[in-house]
């Protein structure tokens, strides 16, 4: 046993140096699975073929879809210059001075919208380039705040978000996105405020050192950022219209904001009005699965949602159509290499549960406490952590531990709806160490390195969300 938990760790140090520095997930989680099945003395084929692939392939009829409509929607944002009209027009609402205000709403709102967060950053990183630098607001701070929009309170706290996170939640537990509402709020108001305070504080320590804008941009950095900042642009702007006016950014963000709506509205709809009006019986059957409403709804309702947005696209510039049409297939590449990936991880977590010596780990997490929240909490922080990835770290812990989740809520008499919730918000607190592939990303695109900017990510994405995480998990312990 005690070779094989070296194998285990040995394993993820392995997966965790790859996606550091930048190899794909796709490979690197089944060669990481096998270092630890070699170790385990576990069978090596039948390890991949058996375990590692049908939990792939599990994963991927079920969120593909979710990842397709998202990455398309995002996509399609882009091209018709509706997420920079919004990002402009908030920008413009809140003024220069509240530059980092304004990063960190408009990615929210977009991250809420449903679009995903590789879209938001390119979108979000050429306006804040241009408020940050004439507000005077040192350039380092930039990825923190546009990191706490995208990767905390609006993708797993704030109910009826559309992102994975949610949706993977809302699947194994049989709730909705929108699942405990009030206390999905509180911890998003905790987080935001927490996120916000520090950054603005920073704002001031930095600025009084002396530093500005450029401070920490050294020449290769800079020069990825002028080239992205030009890139932007120079981009797909179908509707000719520069922004210049306040009459014109009000009109634009308005309509701009339409889509976003679009999805929360039809979201809304699914999860609530929809089961009460139709009859889903039918589900029951065998070639649908034997499951039932509850159970579906929640991928349902989001996927709706998405569809519902990219079509309202297409309506609102009918003369673009040939454009966005071009848009789809642009969309679905750029969701392969995110499902992909994440597929990859869920089944190396697979693989990983497999192993006899998972059962002693899985003890030693009940043996936490007898509270599945606290357990929750404790094993979806740790492995979002372990992988880099919140819904990696996700769906291995609920692949792994979901059903005895379930069961011991059920029996304390604890809502599914609360587990949900403390267990999307773990998800995304450890998840954001410096390995994080879409940490890496972000300041690549911001043109700045982990010396520069990750002591402010870290604590808008790690601390301060697990201060948001302790809030609502508090509040739950004391609501059952």
């Amino acid at each position: 046993m005690t070779l094989a938990f070296l194998g285990i760790i040995i394993s993820l140090a392995l997966l965790i140096t790859l996606a550091y520095r930048g190899h794909s997930v796709i490979y690197a989680g089944p060669i990481s699975a096998m270092v630890a099945v070699i170790f385990a003395g576990a069978p090596l084929l039948a390890s991949y073929t058996q375990i590692f692939m049908p939990a792939f392939g599990r994963f991927m009829i079920v969120f593909f879809p979710l990842f397709l409509t998202g990455a398309i929607f995002g996509r399609l944002m882009t091209l018709s210059g509706y997420a920079d009209d919004l990002a402009r027009w908030i920008s413009s609402g809140l003024g220069v001075q509240r530059a980092i205000l304004a990063t960190v709403v408009a990615t929210a709102l977009l991250t809420y919208g449903g679009v995903s967060a590789w879209v938001i950053a390119f979108t979000i990183y050429p306006i804040s380039v241009a408020l940050f630098k004439e507000a005077g607001i040192p350039k380092r701070l930039m990825p923190a705040a546009i990191a706490l929009g995208i990767f905390t309170f609006a993708t797993a706290a704030l109910p009826g978000s559309p992102q994975i996170h949610n949706a993977i939640a809302a699947r194994y537990f049989s709730t909705t996105t929108f699942a405990a509402p009030v206390l999905g709020i509180i911890g998003a108001i905790v987080t935001f405020s927490l996120g916000y305070a520090w950054l603005v504080w920073r704002q001031k320590q930095l600025i009084a050192r002396g530093e500005v804008f450029e401070t920490t941009l050294d020449p290769v950095g800079r020069q990825k950022a002028e080239a992205l900042l030009e890139a932007s642009e120079q981009g797909d702007d179908l509707s000719g219209v520069r922004h210049t006016d306040s009459g014109t950014i009000l009109r634009r963000g308005f309509i701009g904001v339409l889509p976003v709506l679009t999805v929360v509205l039809v979201n809304a709809f699914m999860t609530y009005a929809v089961p009460a009006m139709v009859d889903f019986g039918y589900l029951s059957e065998a070639q649908y699965g034997a499951t039932n409403i509850n159970q579906v709804i929640g991928v349902w309702s989001v996927i709706a949602s998405l569809v519902a947005a990219i079509v309202l696209i297409f309506l609102m510039q009918t003369h673009n159509a040939r454009t966005y049409i071009e848009g789809l297939s642009e969309g679905a590449k750029n969701s392969v290499v995110p499902v992909f990936s994440t597929a990859s991880e869920v089944g190396y977590g697979a693989v990983i549960a497999s192993l006899p010596v998972f059962a002693l780990i899985k003890a030693g997490l009940f043996g936490i406490s007898q509270n599945p929240l606290i357990v929750a909490a404790v094993a979806t922080g740790g492995i979002a952590g372990l992988t880099g990835s919140a819904a990696g770290g996700l769906t291995i812990t609920l692949n792994s531990i979901g059903a005895e989740l379930t069961r011991m809520a059920v029996e304390q008499g604890i809502s599914l709806e609360i587990l949900h919730r403390v267990t999307a918000m773990a998800a995304v607190s450890f998840d954001s160490l410096p390995h994080n592939g879409a940490i890496i990303t972000l300041l690549v695109v911001c043109g700045l390195t982990h010396r520069d900017s990750y002591k402010d990510i870290g604590v808008v994405t790690v601390i301060v969300p697990l201060i948001g995480l302790l809030v609502v998990l508090g509040l739950g312990l004391l609501m059952n």
